[in-house]
């Protein structure tokens, strides 16, 4: 089942957005345009995760985070467009987990939940170094080698070959693949993984019609396949 964010803010177009994003992203999303409303909504709808206003008309933000606080530890995001450090800080205090300022990027918004979700449930950190078929890749000083050589990669052929690497075997669509690198996939892009495909197994030594490492799935997608090696 799909985590639910609850999404407050008095403008319906930012709301539209993030919720937009977010769906596309696999989560499901609740809203809420005011502060009364965004209890009642927390309170029937159970969310995962709210991402909260600040600036609410009526019942201030702040006292939504606040009021949400004493009947739950759910994680919450702010967003605000007041520059004041304090009113930040209040709401660090009050106990929100993040804060995004705006004007901000929708891929911004979920990068963030994904990261505070991961957090407050407890998934283990990825480790610093992953390894198989001979293909080594460092995450923290994101560096790949292959069989020892050193590879130059683009950002995005790293984070390709990091999904590949982490889940041998597991086949992926080019939607999954976009979403899994850029935290946001559209359809009519997803084609584009294909150039950066070609190019990964290119960098890999692969032969594209016997690839021994990135296997074309027909009809799906691609998978890391270490046993072909």
């Amino acid at each position: 089942m799909a985590q639910k964010i609850l999404v407050v803010d008095d403008e319906p177009e930012i709301v539209k957005l993030v919720r937009a994003y977010l769906e596309r992203a696999g989560f499901a999303v609740v809203k809420a345009y005011e502060g009364q409303q965004a209890l009642a909504v927390f309170r029937h709808e159970r969310p995962n995760l709210v991402v909260l206003d600040l600036n609410l008309p009526g019942m201030d933000g702040l006292d939504v985070c606040r009021a949400m606080r004493r009947d739950s530890d759910v994680p919450i995001i702010m967003l605000t467009a007041r520059l004041e450090e304090t009113d930040r800080l209040i709401g660090l205090e009050l106990g929100a987990d993040d804060y995004v300022v705006k004007p901000f990027s929708p891929r911004e918004i979920v990068a963030r939940a994904r990261a505070v979700l991961r957090r407050a449930e407890g998934t283990p950190v990825r480790p610093e170094v992953v390894s198989t078929g001979g293909v080594m890749i460092d995450l923290t000083r994101r560096m790949a080698t292959v069989n020892g050589q050193l590879l130059d990669l683009t950002t995005m052929e790293f984070d390709l070959l990091a999904v590949f690497v982490e889940h041998p075997g597991q086949v992926f669509s080019r939607l999954q693949l976009l979403d899994r690198v850029q935290g946001t996939a559209y359809e009519g892009y997803e084609r584009t993984i294909d150039v950066h495909i070609k190019n990964l197994r290119k960098k890999l030594g692969d032969d594209p019609l016997n690839p021994r490492y990135i296997e074309t799935v027909r009809g799906v997608g691609y998978r890391f396949s270490p046993e072909r090696v």
